[in-house]
């Protein structure tokens, strides 16, 4: 019998949804499908390593449960995660007739989801979808919420929408398939979470890093339980990122620049956002935000984690212009999310980007001259 270990209210009024988690879950989507009443013919977003793993298990669930279905795959990588590749999922849609009576799953990580959720979004000006992500990042993170984007050249998710799913379906089983580095990647923010939020979720995390890392189901689902209801808290205040969502943001400006520099791909987001958070802690610390022992505390745990936390070697002029276009920039002016010890955390406006970030980066062996 499939153990399940229970669900989550995203409360949103009329668009509110579960996150169900369990283990050995990826065979019931059919089944999770009908409880919510989801269209009968739909369109399975994924990309060939995830469909070679739990592809046929999906559609054999579907079959068994009346739905029609057609499958899309899209390449795998952060690389792929732009307006090229969306396009295909419209081609695909399109010549295959579907209409506003159809929905879209995505399966698989956060690239996966987030083009199946903006596809889902603005594909006849919007189509029911739900999540079955796939990894740590996607479970955490990604697939709740309702940020739905690609990339753009010039800057990491510039393009996309607020669109929440119906459902997020979320089997810590599926974590077993993934490579090493793409763990450790995710862990980050869950890491993120214990700092902004949830300083007894913090002290947990330093004492559980061997089993997160040896994916013992019990860790990994206390983990991302926690993730997903503290972001539900979160989302439920402020879908759309007008106040305290912005917390969510912790490393990821920074983060994003690194993206952005390094060519999507090189770097993994978790990566990216880890270096960021010891950025945002050393600069807290400046600011007389933080202090020096919860400054160590984070860089420590995320070495632990084996996560990198010396960022690559641009020039300051090139990081600040990549954080100038970021979304958090309003008239002109950076918000930075700063931890205020662990366990809080608020949005910071900067009077002087590169002064600040001059002050912190040498202390991170970056180079910053010319």
């Amino acid at each position: 019998m499939t153990e399940r270990f229970g669900s989550i209210q995203v409360g949103l009024g009329g668009r509110s949804y579960q996150i169900v988690f369990g283990q050995e879950l990826i065979g019931e989507v059919g089944t999770q499908l009908k409880q919510i009443d989801f269209p009968q013919r739909l369109a399975l977003v994924s990309n060939e390593t995830v469909f070679a793993h739990y592809g046929q298990q999906v559609l054999d669930s579907l079959s068994g449960a009346g739905y029609e279905y057609s499958v899309i795959l899209v390449p795998d990588g952060e690389e792929y995660k732009n307006l090229k590749t969306l396009e295909t999922i419209y081609d695909q849609l399109i010549t295959e007739h579907f209409d506003r009576g159809a929905g879209l799953i995505a399966l698989g990580g956060g690239v996966v989801g987030d083009m199946a959720g903006y596809a889902a979004a603005t594909f006849l000006r919007g189509i029911p979808f739900v999540q079955v992500p796939t990894t740590v990042l996607a479970q955490v993170d990604s697939s709740v919420g309702g940020k739905t984007a690609v990339n753009h050249r010039l800057g990491k998710n510039l393009i996309g929408a607020f669109y929440q799913p119906e459902l997020v379906l979320i089997d810590i089983a599926t974590l077993k398939t993934l490579a090493p580095r793409e763990v450790r990647a995710g862990i980050a923010e869950i890491v993120k979470y214990g700092v902004i939020r949830d300083r007894t979720f913090f002290d947990w995390l330093e004492e559980n890093v061997d089993q997160l890392l040896n994916l013992d189901a019990e860790a990994l689902l206390h983990a991302v339980k926690r993730s997903c209801q503290i972001k539900a808290d979160i989302v439920e205040i402020d879908e759309r990122e007008g106040s305290v969502r912005a917390l969510l943001n912790y490393g990821h400006t920074f983060g994003h620049a690194i993206e952005s520099l390094c060519g999507y791909g090189d770097w993994r987001h978790g990566e990216a956002v880890a270096c960021g958070m010891v950025v945002a802690a050393r600069i807290a610390r400046k600011f007389d935000l933080s202090d020096d022992e919860s400054t160590r505390r984070i860089e420590e745990l995320l070495c632990r984690f084996q996560l990198p936390t010396e960022v690559p070697v641009f020039t300051l002029e090139r990081y600040v212009d990549a954080m100038c276009r970021d979304k958090k920039v309003r008239q002109g002016r950076l918000s930075l999310v700063l931890n205020q010890g662990i366990g809080n955390a608020d949005l910071f406006p900067l009077d002087d980007i590169e002064e600040t970030f001059r002050e912190v980066l040498p202390e991170l062996e970056v180079k910053i001259d010319g």
